[in-house]
């Protein structure tokens, strides 16, 4: 059913602003239980956190993206490049967004969030796209839904030196 809506929005709308709004609207059902995950799109990697795709748009308009956190596992710094709503549905996230200036440099942007089941929070190019996502829970594994506005896996993103702001690798 998701998938139906998203695709009818992605086809009907192509602001930005609306497809967030309308997007966010779609999503709470969603992450309010996770009895529709499949097992294997919640088991946590021993090292580090780990992604399912879960849909792709073929049109490559959206995708949507599980994303498994076991116990102490982060990201790195780093971008999307587009639009993405990112749904809490089991466990606690925190994230932390950073501006890049100028020069280069990355500074903090805001204070550190906290993402809890039910919740969503959107990140943009033109609403701060760069940040690091870590799983809050000391000893459990936590779950996230994303759902970008593009196919994620053909997106060249960045990830960032979180001392000189230099940009390094490309896809996250």
């Amino acid at each position: 059913e998701f998938v139906i809506e998203m695709t009818k929005l992605v086809t009907q709308e192509s602001e930005e602003k609306k497809l967030i709004a309308k997007g966010s609207e779609l999503l709470k059902p969603l992450i309010q239980s996770d009895t529709w995950l499949p097992e294997f799109c919640t088991i946590p990697h021993a090292e580090f956190y780990q992604q399912f795709l879960l849909h792709a748009d073929p049109l490559g308009r959206f995708s949507v993206v599980s994303f498994v956190w076991g116990p102490g596992q982060k990201t790195p710094i780093h971008d999307h490049c587009i639009w993405g709503l990112i749904g809490m549905l089991r466990g606690i996230e925190k994230g932390q967004r950073y501006q890049r200036l100028p020069s280069g440099q990355l500074i903090v942007d805001g204070p550190e969030t906290v993402l809890y089941p039910g919740e969503i929070e959107v990140v943009s190019p033109t609403i701060g796209d760069i940040h690091v996502v870590s799983n809050a829970v000391p000893n459990k594994t936590s779950i996230s839904i994303h759902v970008y506005g593009a196919n994620i896996g053909a997106v060249k993103r960045h990830t960032y030196d979180p001392v000189t702001g230099k940009i390094g690798r490309a896809h996250v």
